[in-house]
């Protein structure tokens, strides 16, 4: 592909008119050479600089096609990695975020902006790394550059992989991933899951053959790709919490329960769950989510945009309309930080957008404060504090 023809592509991707066969076109030929990938990064410059207050969401491309990928059951890995690993990069570069209010009229105008306080800026976006705990107690952390080989299980320090082995004793282990990390985990059945910042997953080293497969979110967020019962003499799988059973024949599916908020959400990607909770039962279909309320213990179902729900794994918080304070919270998860609220009607103001989970904290901070969301920040050491 040209250059030209890639400008063609690229400006069609930005107005949300590019299609699948372009988009990987577009995703091919980025890989194909260096100079191509900053090629890319410059057109998105430019289109962005044409008019500060243009709006892009760069996952509307994505709802858009993805209708017609799942209909043609050619789900492209290609394109959703690589198109949206440049999309999220281009989030911040082009300042692809609508800042709004839920409880005033007026944002604050540039005339206010001042420079910024950073003191021993400490904060650095997540990366892989977890605990695992074994059946005896024993702990292992897992990095960068850690290892373990064991008869079950091998890791690199950034996944680990477990492997079936008839007739061993049902043991337990627990992957533990602290704030500011992320972790991949591939269970000895070939059920893979994709564990969140500050999230906790218990389950067996082996599964017994024939009998229900059961872990346990303990609390956190996981993407679950299950292995179908019809690869394990029809045994079912089960992720288990404190406040709900989610019993699973095969499909992929996201559930949200951290112990710091109040609901439970199960977001249903392919497939079929039955959600079941002390006092009721449903039966998710496919971009569906239930909402599971902590405190009262009733369950309740909507439609949901499957992608932000799930965007987390590829690498990119997607949000909309959500409160700074909500915001806030995710953020702090991955990046390990505290933040504080100088004024607290700030925490009702938002805006919609995607962010790079690798983006630097002063980037994502300055972005917000661009739209007037907040006047100004301060960094002290691990802390945030909004002004």
């Amino acid at each position: 592909m040209s250059p030209k023809e890639a400008r063609i592509i690229t400006v069609k991707f930005l107005n949300n008119e590019a299609s699948v066969a372009e988009l990987n076109q577009l995703s091919h030929w980025i890989e194909e050479n260096p100079s191509n990938d900053v090629a890319f990064k410059e057109y998105l410059n430019i289109y962005h600089t044409l008019d500060k207050r243009q709006v892009f969401d760069a996952m509307q491309a994505y709802r858009k096609t993805e209708a017609i990928i799942n209909a043609k059951q050619n789900r492209s890995k290609v394109f959703r990695l690589n198109i949206y690993k440049y999309a999220a990069a281009a989030v911040l570069v082009g300042v692809l975020l609508t800042a709004y209010l839920f409880k005033q009229d007026s944002i604050f105008g540039s005339d206010d902006m001042v420079t910024p306080v950073i003191v021993n800026n400490a904060i650095k976006p997540g990366a892989n790394k977890a605990i695992l705990t074994l059946e005896d107690g024993k702990e292992i952390v897992f990095e960068k550059g850690a290892s373990l080989q064991t008869n079950n299980a091998t890791s690199n320090g950034e996944k680990i992989i477990y492997e079936a082995h008839k007739g061993q004793a049902l043991a337990y282990n627990t992957l533990t991933i602290p704030r500011g990390g992320q972790f991949f985990v591939k269970l000895s059945d070939g059920t893979q899951v994709w564990l969140n910042s500050e999230s906790q997953l218990k389950y067996p080293v082996n599964f017994t053959e024939g009998e229900s497969r059961k872990v346990e979110l303990v609390y956190g967020e996981a993407y679950f790709d299950v292995s179908p019962s019809t690869e394990h003499k029809g045994a079912s799988f089960e992720v288990i919490n404190d406040n709900q059973l989610v019993h699973v024949l095969g499909t992929e599916f996201n559930v949200k329960a951290y112990n710091d908020e109040d609901e439970v959400y199960t977001t249903l990607v392919e497939g079929k769950v039955e959600i079941s909770s002390s006092k009721e039962q449903h039966i998710l279909k496919p971009g569906e989510q239930s909402r599971l309320n902590k405190n009262v213990n009733t369950l309740s179902v909507e439609a949901v945009d499957v992608y932000r729900q799930i965007s987390w794994k590829e690498g990119i918080f997607s949000f909309k309309r959500m409160t700074l304070e909500d915001i806030m919270t995710i953020l702090s998860r991955w990046y390990d930080m505290d933040v504080v609220f100088e004024n607290e009607e700030l925490k009702q103001r938002g805006f919609n957008g995607s962010l790079g989970k690798e983006q630097p904290i002063e980037q994502i901070l300055e972005n917000i404060k661009s739209f007037g969301v907040i006047k100004n920040y301060e960094i002290r050491n691990k802390q945030v504090i909004l002004k």
